[in-house]
């Protein structure tokens, strides 16, 4: 809708945000030239409606509660080009924070309920060009800022090993539509683990690629320097044929170098992994929230590895342990600064927008901001004080030492061609009660993310395989690699999958709330 010009007492309440000292015969003067920068506001609206998109019609219904068990589809849908590819006959859920046009997509908010996207995002289009049926989109954490399964709205998504534990999150719906084989694949999305930690929880595959590899266009941000899209699958396999789909420039996203070399990465499976070097991250162990029979999981997974003809042996990165103290700020104040304040898109980009989506959000979050989970309205209070005490500078100081961390990471990796370490240090939590504490309701949403966000930050390729259970739930090897080489970091999950002869598959629904391996 046109800018209409701004009366008296709003220019007052602009000249005092910018504290310009403006007299009321000043703000006067300045009144009639305001007015005309308006005109190319205007217009633009103009221009852009010519080619603005309009959405498909796409059909989409909401599942009933016999078809939703697990409350993991927000709606379903078969949406399918009839495009022969490497797909063909394959279904994909589309995490809720992606774009699928012509189909409503909440990103597990009501402060987005009710928008309907125009364009596809482009992991969408490639998928769809390869031949898949896009089958729905998963339900994920509200603005996917939870590494639990149960503040997402409509409500919590259930862990198929046991109804009473939560899923992991953000990409909750995502890795239990796999997990259950309800999907044969599945999209994610990760600022913090949040491909990585769902499948630590429910025991499926999840590669976050390298900061770049896969463009994120057409999907919610949260903070641009941590954005990542990446695939949820059963198998190695899957999540390499997925990446081979999704990877490369589209030309629209800034996080993207411009030039990416095209690799098959499920042909670069069948690469023997024997021989490769593997560092064990000692500080990945032993945390203050680790449970013992987690990391024994995983140095046997190690073990596992060994006997597959890989070498092995502990590697200490201090920085490692500081890692989340970067990670906290960038996610804080960067979140609040993009993804609240900046209407989810932010300023000074030159990637491609979502104006109507901006548009709709930002009116929507200052109607319903008391609606937002508790995590996001943490990071709202906490990141804009930041902000406005510090002007962005404890964000720039942030970044900036993730150069240092990103060189303690990459001097391991100049040693060693993958490291590992638990993905996450516990199994699956029981999800807390609508009026659980504040402290319980926080520790259940984030406690979890000591070893998965800080790759976030560094950029670095990362994959969660399934462990052996423990005490009948999955637990997850992490495999970190060198930047742009995801294909070692598969290879060696591949390895590591084939020796196991395969992961361990989740208890049909049934009325019990213990999961055991199928």
């Amino acid at each position: 809708m046109p800018l209409t010009p701004p009366d008296p007492d709003r220019l007052a309440r602009l000249d005092e945000h910018f504290h310009l000292g403006l007299s009321p015969e000043r703000r006067s003067a300045f009144a009639p030239f305001v007015e005309g920068a308006l005109g190319a506001f205007n217009a633009v609206e103009e221009l852009y409606s010519r080619s603005a998109p309009t959405a498909p019609e796409r059909e989409w219904s909401t599942p009933s509660e016999a078809d939703n068990p697990y409350h993991a589809w927000y709606v379903t849908t078969s949406v399918n080009t009839g495009a022969a590819g490497p797909l063909s006959g394959r279904t994909v859920a589309v995490k809720d924070n992606t774009a699928v046009a012509g189909v409503p997509m909440m990103n597990g908010s009501r402060t987005v309920e009710g928008f309907v996207p125009t364009r596809d995002a482009t992991v969408v289009t490639r998928l769809l060009d390869a031949g898949a049926t896009i089958a729905g989109k998963a339900v994920c954490e509200d603005l996917c800022f939870s590494g639990g399964s149960f503040t997402s709205k409509p409500g919590p998504v259930l862990n198929p090993w046991d109804t009473t534990r939560n899923a992991g999150g953000s990409s909750s719906g995502s890795a239990v539509l796999v997990a259950t084989g309800a999907v044969d694949l599945a999209t994610g999305g990760d600022q913090g683990g949040s491909v990585r930690m769902p499948s630590s929880f429910c025991g499926t595959v999840g590669h976050k690629p390298t900061h770049g590899l896969v463009p994120y266009t057409g999907a919610f941000p949260i903070e641009q320097t941590l954005d990542h899209i990446g695939p949820i699958t059963r198998t190695v396999a899957d999540s390499a044929l997925m990446l081979s789909i999704m990877a490369g420039p589209d030309g629209l996203d800034p996080r993207q170098p411009t030039s990416i070399a095209r690799i098959d990465y499920l042909a670069a499976l069948s690469d023997p992994a024997s021989g490769l070097r593997v560092g064990v991250v000692t500080e990945g162990f032993g945390t203050p929230v680790s449970d013992p029979a987690v990391d024994a999981a995983v140095r046997d997974a190690v073990d596992v590895l060994r006997s597959a003809g890989l070498t092995a042996e502990e590697v200490s990165i201090p920085w490692h342990t500081d890692a989340m103290h970067l990670w906290n700020v960038i996610a804080t104040e960067g979140a609040a600064y993009q993804m609240v304040d900046g209407n989810a898109f932010g300023l000074n980009s030159q990637g491609l927008y979502d104006p109507e989506l901006m548009a709709f959000y930002g009116r929507q979050w200052r109607e319903r901001g008391a609606e937002f989970s508790e995590t996001v309205k943490l990071v709202a209070l906490a990141g804009r004080y930041a902000f406005e005490e510090g002007h962005g500078s404890y964000y720039g100081m942030a970044r900036n030492l993730v150069f240092e961390l990103r060189k303690a990471y990459d001097a391991a990796l100049s040693a060693y061609d993958v490291l590992v370490m638990p993905t996450l240090p516990f199994t699956a939590q029981e999800i807390p009660p609508p009026d659980a504490p504040l402290d319980v309701y926080l520790a259940t949403a984030l406690s979890m993310i000591g070893n998965t966000a800080p790759f976030d930050a560094s950029g670095h390729p990362a994959c969660s395989v399934p462990t052996a259970l423990v005490d009948g739930l999955p637990a997850g090897l992490m495999i970190i690699g060198k930047h742009f080489d995801d294909e070692t970091v598969l290879r060696v999950a591949h390895t590591y999958e084939q020796a196991l002869g395969g992961f361990p598959a989740p208890p049909a629904l049934t009325t019990s709330t213990t999961g055991s391996s199928a």
